[in-house]
């Protein structure tokens, strides 16, 4: 068993439960996303409604939680801790620091334990399994700074259980893994983006924990959008150009698998790297969910996938898509 989900084996076992302990090995590495609760980036979801998705998602077997304060301005936070404290032994609750729930940022070493009280109370918890520097400068990853000392203090006091960043690049990954003691890397990883690959290995050699976000491309590689596709919010972003030419990556993606939803077969390709310890696409109702949990059970040929690896490798690169 995944060593991120020993603790929810012991804690179901000690408490006796029976629903939870049913469903512990149905999802062991498909997470929840929490980026679109109460946040209208995304689109209309009432908070009712929220807290009912991640209510059912631990019910289908979903134990790992992402979230950060920026995300609806602290409103995932908090809908995630109404919706998970009678469960809050039996969940691991990933949230992010440096930056703020009012949109502003800070990531002097003096401010972070009063922001993972912050979280804490959004929570309703008193520790946190995960916390990760959200996006940090190039300093913070190479160990030039206080940072990891300080929350590894903060671990010893208990308010955390692990730490470490949540990044994008393969020059940031590296800088990480070679010059600091992390023990949890978030990583933007997906078919469109693989260029963190080659460094999954020396993550599993030092026992880092690899997240990964984005990795559905933002829905792109549902395979629901296409070169006519018109976007608003976040996702609005994309010049007409970008749109051309994901519209034809996710052409070609079909064309390899002979499939037009590829939300399975995008994460299944991750499911594929061992190294990974847990997947966090977004949710937005139970339909999405249930999709994101039968991934784990798609069955990816060694062929496809490696067909999906020489598709980035010849047409994405050496000319990468903007995120």
């Amino acid at each position: 068993m995944n060593a991120f989900f020993q603790k929810l084996a012991y804690n179901e076992t000690k408490s006796g439960g029976v629903e939870v302990q049913k469903h512990l090995n149905k999802s062991k590495r498909i997470g929840f996303g929490g980026w679109q609760l109460g946040n209208p980036l995304w689109g209309d979801m009432s908070d009712t409604d929220g807290i009912k998705l991640v209510k059912l998602a631990v019910k289908k077997g979903v134990y790992y939680f992402d979230t950060a304060p920026g995300y609806g301005d602290g409103k995932s936070e908090t809908l995630l801790g109404e919706a998970l404290k009678d469960v809050r032994e039996h969940v691991f609750i990933n949230t992010k620091i440096g930056h703020l729930a009012d949109g502003t940022s800070n990531f002097h070493v003096s401010s972070l334990e009063g922001q993972i009280k912050m979280s804490l109370s959004r929570l309703q918890t008193s520790y946190l399994d995960s916390v990760l520097l959200h996006n940090p400068s190039f300093d913070i990853l190479l160990g030039q700074t206080d940072h990891f000392t300080e929350l590894n203090r903060l671990k010893t006091l208990g308010y955390i259980k692990h730490y470490g960043v949540s990044i994008d690049t393969y020059d940031e990954l590296k800088a990480v893994l070679e010059n600091t003691d992390v023990e949890v890397v978030e990583i933007l990883f997906n078919i469109f983006f693989q260029s963190p690959a080659p460094l999954f290995d020396l993550a599993k050699e030092k026992g880092v924990k690899l997240l990964v976000k984005v990795p559905l491309d933002s829905g792109w590689l549902t395979g629901k959008y296409n070169e006519n596709s018109t976007f608003t919010g976040i996702r609005s972003r994309w010049s007409k150009e970008d749109i051309k030419r994901r519209a034809t990556l996710v052409s070609e993606v079909k064309n390899i698998t002979q499939k037009n939803e590829l939300t399975d077969v995008a994460l299944a390709f991750i499911l594929k790297f061992d190294q990974i310890t847990a997947i966090i696409p977004g949710i937005k109702n139970e339909t999405q969910l249930d999709i994101n949990l039968n991934a784990e059970h798609y069955e990816l040929t060694d062929e496809m996938f490696h067909a999906l690896i020489d598709l980035y490798q010849n047409k994405i690169k050496n000319h990468p898509c903007p995120w």
